[in-house]
């Protein structure tokens, strides 16, 4: 299937292509009402084709739906890049101008690359039946970061001023993540909820004796200070701090398309109480959240630091907005390792689990030997 939909989905080039030859079909009205009858025709597509052996999971339609704007999306940063030609001037022009942006440019690269492959591989997972549980919060949490940031970009920014009716597509792309991160957070678990001699050794060891968590939560700190200093840059605060950061190092954040202030902000009231909590959950034993929200908040970071960092780093972006060459390394490796340090932390709490497991006594529990198999117990699915 995941085959089929790979194919599928370059359908989407010779839609762009006649849409960008056609010019009846290029008047801002149009081009909405064309977007919406597409999603429906491509649903319908996989609905029908589906139809003898319908999937278990609703969220493969939304997979294989998405898979084809992947398509439309790389296309755009293609063209916008001037790699490729003739597929999405009229877009450009009377659908979505902001997209030229340096931050909607790689936004698409990331959606057209890496959400592409997601998509793909989780949909050779609900074919063959198995979990993608840990996919699919990476997913939900990168493209909610995604939409969260482009919408609100676009309303706050320079182009709040130019909303074309192709706009109100992206609210589709915004509220079907978030419905799929519900539906992923409140499915029955497929690993071990309750442990037993195993949890309980590891959850008597204090932080000094656990030396990765240690410096996990070092870096956690370090990722809180970074994201107060951005946040505080992003609300204007008069700090002399703020000032010398914003001029010396980053003067991306004060760019007018208004992206780079809003993902500060995203990150400021929603990432820091987050980034917070797992360094409570590194602390305090049998924090069973810290799986799914790890992953989950490590996918949002992910998204918006490749679309930050390569924005300020894009051609496309002034002169006066890069980072200056002085502090170009320095500056490069804080946004990678704050980038980094989620993503470390989900994989710490995914390979070990053991101190993020609730404790619950049960017959024969003692002189149980350090088997995983025999040391855990299963939330019934």
């Amino acid at each position: 299937m995941e085959t089929l939909v790979f194919l599928f989905s370059f359908s989407a080039l010779g839609i762009l292509y006649a849409m960008n030859t056609v010019s009846e079909f290029q008047e801002p009205y149009v081009i909405l009402a064309i977007g919406v009858a597409v999603l429906v025709l491509v649903f319908l597509f996989y609905f029908l084709i589906t139809r003898g052996n319908p999937p278990k999971d609703a969220l493969f339609f939304v997979f294989a739906e998405f898979s084809f704007t992947c398509i439309i999306d790389l296309t755009s940063a293609l063209e916008y890049d001037g790699i490729i030609y003739g597929f999405m001037e009229f877009y450009q022009k009377k659908g979505e101008p902001y997209l030229g942006t340096p931050y909607a440019i790689m936004m698409c690269y990331w959606d057209g690359i890496a959400h592409f492959i997601m998509y793909l591989m989780m949909i050779s997972r609900i074919t063959d039946r198995r979990a993608y549980c840990t996919l699919g919060l990476f997913w939900a949490g990168s493209l909610c970061a995604n939409m969260s940031v482009f919408i609100a970009g676009i309303v706050a920014g320079k182009y709040g001023s130019d909303i074309r009716p192709a706009f109100w597509l992206n609210f589709f792309f915004l509220f079907v993540p978030i419905w799929g991160a519900i539906t992923l957070f409140t499915r029955p678990k497929d690993r071990p909820l309750i442990g037993g001699y195993n949890a309980q050794h590891a959850q008597t060891m204090r932080l000094i004796w656990r030396p990765l968590d240690l410096i996990l939560v070092l870096l956690l700190l370090a990722a809180i200070v970074f994201t107060v200093l951005r946040g505080l840059v992003a609300l204007d605060s008069p700090l002399e701090v703020c000032s010398v950061y914003l001029n010396q190092y980053e003067p991306y954040l004060k760019d007018p398309v208004g992206y780079p202030r809003v993902m500060m902000l995203h990150f400021f009231f929603y990432g820091l109480p987050l980034l917070g909590a797992f360094v409570y959950g590194l602390i305090r034993p049998g924090c069973t959240w810290m799986p799914d929200w790890t992953v989950f908040f490590a996918g949002a970071m992910i998204q918006c630091q490749w679309a930050h960092v390569g924005a300020s780093l894009h051609p496309h972006t002034a002169p006066p907005f890069r980072i200056p060459d002085d502090v170009f390394w320095s500056v490069l490796a804080a946004n990678v390792l704050y980038a980094a340090t989620p993503i470390l932390v989900a994989m710490r709490v995914r390979s070990n689990p053991y101190f993020f497991l609730k404790i619950a006594p049960f017959p024969g529990q003692t002189g149980l030997p350090n088997s995983e198999e025999k040391d855990t117990k299963y939330k019934d699915k």
